[in-house]
């Protein structure tokens, strides 16, 4: 199953500061949702556990997370996937732009997802409802840490 989505936040920090944020592994983890570990690998990669619960099935996902398209302080593109053992896998990636604007940084993504196993057979409005859910919560924690 794959699925889309779109957003944006107004933050009220300096570009530079939200670029330093969005590539400090510390402030990452905080701000992701059921994140347990999020140890940085090299330069542009980072391994990640997390443990996420889509509508009745919980799962533990292991997975890989690279960066790539860095251009500092504009944006990147961050790419993942994970298993999930029984419950499936998760993987997709996310265009990230900054943009100065009024006073502040504005943050627009573009997300690209596709999962399978157990969580593909919730149905596509329990997915997208949990993914903006969990997208939601990581700019509210973002903005927060800002």
């Amino acid at each position: 199953m794959a699925m889309t989505m779109t957003g944006e936040i107004q933050l009220a920090a300096p570009r530079e500061a939200v670029w330093a944020k969005l590539n400090d592994p510390a402030v990452l983890k905080a701000c992701i949702p059921g994140c347990e570990e999020l140890e940085k690998t090299d330069d542009q990669g980072f391994r990640a556990i997390a443990k996420m619960k889509v509508g009745p099935v919980s799962a533990r996902f292991k997975g890989k997370v690279t960066l790539s398209d860095l251009d500092p302080p504009n944006g990147y593109k961050i790419s993942g996937e994970g298993e999930g053992g029984v419950a499936g896998f998760a993987k997709g990636g996310a265009k990230v732009d900054l943009a100065e604007k009024e006073g502040g940084t504005l943050l627009s993504y573009q997300v690209e997802a596709q999962i399978g196993g157990k969580l593909a057979q919730l149905g596509q409005r329990l997915i997208n409802g949990t993914a903006k859910k969990l997208a939601d919560e990581f700019f509210a924690s973002f903005a927060k840490v800002l």
